[in-house]
């Protein structure tokens, strides 16, 4: 039996159906709230109560600590997975097939020219630009050497554009980066994997040779992996409400960049390592930071630490944990800051005020942790996100399309003046 819930105003009331989803989550369906109740709407500011969507992408239980893309575990995919092989998955609904992922690789590779008078658009930024800013200008400016729009109902078109962007994407990224730190362009080497090349594409030198590390492509692969997607957050719906208008697929994903781009979106892990250098700068104890942590009446806040969705642990950042350890170890690394940063993980794991409260260090800890080991700038940190959660816009502004969604048009309740007589500027 189909439940429904019941919505009394001024004695009248008002019945409409409560839809389950395929994990037991429920909602109230109120898309005929205004028309029923001549003119009444909701009002959920940040929309933390609202569903926009009915999704099959991926499954979130901050609860719980559960994080699942098309149904597979985020630890298992992690584990046993390749980036390329999740983004596959995302997008198009499947596991891919050996056949299919050795295709995909390749028709990403096919497609990983950038057009040169790009350049001339990298050219015209001062060094000092914001890599995100860039990002998203370049990926705003690939319609432009793709004028024709996207098909949605040609899976070849559809197929086509996907893994144009994939293709051309990381290069955008690691340009971003080169022109950030004054290197030249490097092209890189179809004979590497996707995240091998996109690493190599990122640090070779002019004047050297590109030496692939194992320890650190797999951890960067498992990072990507682990970005590439998580349910309806800023960025992804800002992905879909531009997209909903119908704009084209590249448009979207600039939109999708910038919303990334805000301190309390994808600029997590960049306040981590900005939070330890203030630390180090102050003398570097931890033991005296954590008790601030603890202060209510201290304004500091302990970045990287607790999750707002995740309410027990961040089954992210049990994985990429174990990751960060051998990064640290295989390259090396003699960094105080990242020695301050193990210790306010030990301090923060045997502390009972945050085991108690569930403060474990997040994802974003450990993302911060790596690419600082690797000599990524902090600038570049949102920019390394947005390369992670690529296949996650694409896969969610394809569902909506193929849904055929309407376009996205919130309501407000006004609070404004009400009609008021116009004073002639004379009079004013």
């Amino acid at each position: 039996m189909s439940k429904t819930a019941i919505l009394e105003i001024d004695g009248k009331s008002y019945e409409f159906p409560v839809i389950t989803g395929s994990e037991n989550e429920q909602a109230i369906d109120i898309k005929t709230l205004r028309s029923v109740t001549n003119g009444i709407t909701t009002i959920d500011p940040g929309y933390k109560n609202t569903g926009s969507c009915e999704s099959a992408i991926t499954f979130l239980n901050g609860e719980k600590g559960v994080l699942r893309y098309r149904g597979y575990a985020i630890e298992d995919l992690a584990e046993q997975a390749e980036f390329l092989e999740v983004a596959y998955l995302l997008i198009f609904g499947k596991l891919p097939s050996k056949t299919e992922l050795d295709k995909f690789h390749d028709d990403i590779k096919e497609h990983s020219h950038v057009d040169e008078d790009l350049k001339k658009i990298l050219d015209g930024f001062p060094k000092s630009a914001h890599p995100m800013g860039v990002l998203s200008s370049l990926t705003s400016a690939l319609v432009a050497f793709n004028p024709s729009s996207v098909n949605v109902d040609s899976e070849e078109d559809m197929y086509n554009a996907i893994v144009r962007i994939l293709a051309k994407f990381p290069v955008l990224t690691a340009w971003a980066y080169r022109k950030r730190v004054g290197r030249p362009l490097d092209y890189g080497d179809d004979s590497l994997g996707y995240v091998d090349n996109f690493l190599k594409m990122m640090f070779k030198k002019p004047n050297g040779e590109y030496n692939s590390n194992k320890t650190v492509v797999d951890a960067l692969d498992k990072l990507l992996i682990l970005h590439a997607d998580h349910e309806q957050n800023c960025s992804t719906s800002t992905v879909r409400m531009v997209g909903s208008a119908h704009t084209g697929l590249f448009a979207s994903l600039s939109a999708g960049i910038n919303a990334l781009w805000g301190p309390l979106h994808g600029g997590a892990n960049q306040a981590v390592i900005e939070m330890l250098e203030k630390i180090k700068e102050d003398g570097g104890d931890t033991h005296k930071f954590m008790q601030k942590a603890k202060d209510k009446n201290d304004p500091f806040r302990l970045m990287g630490f607790g999750h707002r969705v995740y309410k027990n642990f961040d089954p992210r950042a049990k994985i990429i944990k174990k990751s960060a350890d051998e990064v640290l170890a295989d390259l090396g690394v003699q960094d105080p800051v990242l020695d301050i940063a193990k210790g306010l993980e030990k301090e923060a794991l045997e502390d009972s005020y945050f085991v108690d409260r569930k403060l474990y260090p997040n994802v974003d800890f450990y993302s911060g942790i790596i690419y600082r080991a690797l000599g990524i700038p902090v600038e570049m940190f949102t920019a390394m996100f947005a390369l992670g959660r690529l296949p996650g816009w694409i896969a969610q502004w394809r569902e909506m399309r193929l849904r055929k969604e309407p376009i996205g048009r919130p309501r407000q309740v006004y609070i404004g003046e009400t009609l008021r007589d116009f004073t002639p500027l004379k009079d004013r």
